[in-house]
Formats: C-alpha cells, sequence, structure tokens
C-alpha cells in the first residue's frame, strides 16, 4: 500500500489499478499516479472493444487524433498522454481471432504504446502504413468519427476524411460508416475499476459546493455572485482538477429582481444565472451547478442553500416543502421507474406520471455521464420526448440526476421558489443509486 500526501489530506491507495481505501476527506493522486491508473482501465476497456466492434458491424475502426483538434475519444482508446503529431492514427481491427488487434501509427514515439498498441513504423508516412493495413486485414466496414447527432461522433475533419479516401483507395473509402453508435456504447460503458475513483471525485465536487455556500466564502450584503464563480474556478485548481463547463450560480429573491443573464434551454421557466454583480442578500434562495474534471471523468452538481434573514435559525416551512418535492422527484425517476433495460422515454413518462399524481410541478432533464459531462447515452429528459422509440437504460452506466419542481412558499406571499438538483447515480439492478448522498436539508448561510 502506498501513502499519498496531499494539500494536508490522505489518501490510501492499492499499489494497483484496483480499489483504494479513502477517507472522506481524500484528495486526488498525484497525475503520475493518475496516468498508471487510467492505463490500468484502458486495459479492461480494450478487452471490451472487440465484442462492441462485432455488435455494431465494424471490422476496423480509425481514430483520428489532429494536434490542435484532439479527439476526445482518444484518451479512452490510448493512452491518456498528450499526442501532437499533426495527425496521430489508432486503428483497432477485428480479425476473426479471440482478441483485438489494435495498431498506432504515431508522429512522435511513445513508449507506452507498446503496452496496448502495435505501434508502425514510418510513422511520418500514415498514408502508406493505412493502406497497408487494409490490404493486410480486408476489413468489411471502417468505421470513422462520421456522421452521428453529437459531436464526440463527427470528429473527423474534412481534411483528414479527404486524406483517407485518398490514402486508402475507392474500395476501401466505399467501406466507410460512421462509428457513432459503436462511440456510443464504448462511452456509455462503464467498467468497475472507474467506480470508486468516481465517488471519489463526486465526494471532492460535493465538498467544494459546501464550502461555496457557506460562510467560509459567503458574507451576506457582501459577497458578489462573481465572487462566488471566482472561488470555485481556483478550488478546482487547488485540489488539483479543472472543470468542463463554467459554475453558474443562481439566485431568487421574495419579490423577484432584475439579476438574471438568462434562461437555460433545458429551465425555460427556472430562473437564469445572475449576473456577477450581484450581491448576496439576506432571505436569499442561492443554487449552484457546477462539475469539475479529473481522471479523464467529469462531475456534475447542483445543490441549494438559504441566506438566514435576521433572527432566523432555520428555512421557512415552505422551503423545507418545496426541497422535499425535488427529493420526491427524485425517488420517482430513481427507484419508482427505472430498471435497467426499460425505455428512458417510459421512465421519463413514469416519473412525471408520479409527479402528476402528487401536485408537483416538475422538469426532468438528466443526462448521462462519465468521460464527458453531457455524454452519450439513455438520458431522462423531455429533450428525448421527441423521439419515441427511446433507448433502453444499460446496467452500470452513469447518469446526473438533473430536475427540478416548482412550490408556492406561503412565507413568499405564493411565490414559486425552484428547488433545482442534480446528483450523479449509476445504474443497478434494483434502479439508479447515487454515488454521494443527495441534499435534503438546506445549506445554511449565517
Amino acid at each position: 500500500m502506498r501513502v499519498f500526501l496531499l494539500t494536508g489530506l490522505v489518501l490510501l491507495v492499492g499499489t494497483g489499478a484496483g480499489t483504494a481505501q479513502r477517507r472522506a476527506d481524500a484528495a486526488l493522486p498525484p497525475w503520475s499516479k493518475q496516468l498508471e491508473i487510467r492505463e490500468g482501465w484502458l486495459a479492461a476497456r480494450h478487452q471490451l472493444l472487440l465484442p462492441m466492434m462485432r455488435r455494431h458491424g465494424i471490422g476496423m475502426w480509425i481514430v483520428v487524433n489532429e494536434e490542435f483538434h484532439d479527439d476526445p475519444i482518444v484518451p479512452t482508446v490510448a493512452p491518456p498522454r498528450p499526442y501532437a503529431g499533426n495527425r496521430d492514427f489508432f486503428v483497432l481491427i477485428d480479425d476473426g481471432g479471440a482478441k483485438l488487434r489494435a495498431f498506432s501509427i504515431t508522429g512522435y514515439p511513445e513508449e507506452n504504446l507498446k503496452a496496448f498498441f502495435e505501434p508502425m513504423p514510418e510513422g511520418r508516412n500514415p498514408g502508406k502504413m493505412l493502406a497497408q493495413l487494409y490490404q493486410q486485414f480486408k476489413p468489411r466496414t471502417i468505421a470513422l468519427g462520421i456522421d452521428g447527432n453529437r459531436a464526440v461522433t463527427r470528429t473527423i475533419s474534412h481534411a483528414t476524411f479527404g486524406l483517407l479516401t485518398e490514402w486508402l483507395g475507392p474500395e476501401a473509402s466505399a467501406k466507410f460508416v460512421s462509428a457513432a453508435e459503436l462511440i456510443e456504447e464504448h462511452l456509455d460503458t462503464r467498467i468497475p475499476e472507474e467506480k470508486e475513483w468516481y465517488t471519489l471525485l463526486v465526494r471532492i465536487t460535493d465538498r467544494i459546493a459546501k464550502k461555496a455556500f457557506s460562510n467560509a466564502v459567503i458574507t451576506p450584503g457582501k459577497t458578489t455572485v462573481g465572487d462566488i464563480r471566482r472561488f470555485l474556478f481556483d478550488e478546482y485548481a487547488r485540489v488539483g482538477a479543472s472543470t468542463w463547463f463554467q459554475p453558474d450560480i443562481r439566485v431568487q429573491r421574495q419579490g423577484g429582481g432584475d439579476f438574471e443573464v438568462g434562461k437555460h434551454s433545458a429551465t425555460p421557466a427556472a430562473p437564469g444565472p445572475a449576473l456577477e454583480g450581484t450581491v448576496i442578500r439576506r432571505g436569499d434562495v442561492i443554487h449552484v451547478d457546477m462539475g469539475i474534471t479529473a481522471m479523464g471523468l467529469d462531475t456534475d452538481w447542483q445543490k441549494m442553500a438559504y441566506v438566514l434573514r435576521p433572527g432566523e435559525r432555520d428555512v421557512p416551512a415552505g422551503l423545507k416543502r418545496a426541497m422535499a418535492n425535488t427529493n420526491a422527484l427524485q425517488d420517482a425517476v430513481m427507484k419508482t421507474c427505472s430498471q435497467p433495460g426499460r425505455l428512458n422515454t417510459e421512465v421519463y413518462d413514469c416519473a412525471m406520471a408520479e409527479m402528476k399524481r402528487q401536485n408537483i410541478e416538475a422538469m426532468i432533464y438528466s443526462h448521462p455521464i462519465g468521460n464527458q459531462g453531457h455524454g452519450l447515452g439513455a438520458g431522462i429528459s423531455f429533450g428525448s420526448g421527441g423521439d419515441r422509440t427511446g433507448k433502453p437504460l444499460r446496467l452500470g452506466s452513469y447518469i446526473s440526476i438533473e430536475l427540478n419542481t416548482a412550490t408556492p412558499v406561503a412565507e413568499w406571499n405564493g411565490q414559486k421558489v425552484w428547488v433545482m438538483m442534480e446528483d450523479d447515480a449509476h445504474l443497478t439492478a434494483k434502479g439508479w443509486e447515487f454515488f454521494w448522498p443527495r441534499q435534503t436539508q438546506w445549506y445554511l448561510i449565517r
């Protein structure tokens, strides 16, 4: 067992890429250790790729990384290291045998590639090497990052597509197909080795959110929304993480107020992000939407706080009811309606019917998460309502349970208050389970 001391915190890690024992205040391991762990995951992922390729009828998959135009797929199929060789190629082949064949054609040599690929010579002449692989294996189809409805499935540039067509010739280019469905299954499939480390990322995310919504950061009447956002950016860096989207702070105030940037497309009725100059006042309801990136994984997190008025020791009863309504919506999505294999559209309809039965005004816009924040897979959202064919929930997949309820609050003269929550979860045989306990009580700013 190895012990890492980081920013005053302790992390106990097994010597391999397996499970880790951690204290609740554990921190991320050094970057070199992260690379070691992630390359251990890569070995497990390569074992899954061959059956995936066969399910999608793909004989060869060519993944291309271009300098200044990185393909986000690369760190999930190749060692997660920098690639800056103009164009680097990772070629995965089904030769009919029991083992995936993997070849790399890179502009710069990288020793760690040899653990996962057969490096091709003449990396500066990729056209010759790719043509050689085609002639050697004669794949029935060649999958490329083209088409699909998400950017991660259509990553190959027009220039690179033209070069592949030229290098491989008309016979091979007639076999080009989209890798979109393979990419979706690949990115929506989690491996057991990732789970405990993702739990750590969620725990760190929760710790940051709680600190941001505390008197350690907020002084009512003085602190601005911009102050909180700057704290979040700096705290990400302090813990050794980055982020995949800007943190947003929303403010709800009795009687309203003109301090919103605008409405989010997913929440057109709910409050929009507040302007950075907005000062946090006593009696405000505040909300954070934030997440971190580390270990090649993303988190997504939304939490609620209340700024106590003079003389108050707790939130008004109406706000407690509002949070209870959102917790009820979480229960409907996660336990009442979700099971592996059930269509996401059915889950959405079931949860909304339960909210109608309970007379709760609700919105659901949950999305897959993992290697990307807005990941691929079966989301549970009104946004998928237009496609009524639906997608089945995949056992073991990760999701951000993102939703809200709107509740009239008596103490605010019947004004609606939106309680917006987002918690990362994984799918078990019994339904979704949170990686970390959800919020059931308001964070209090004194």
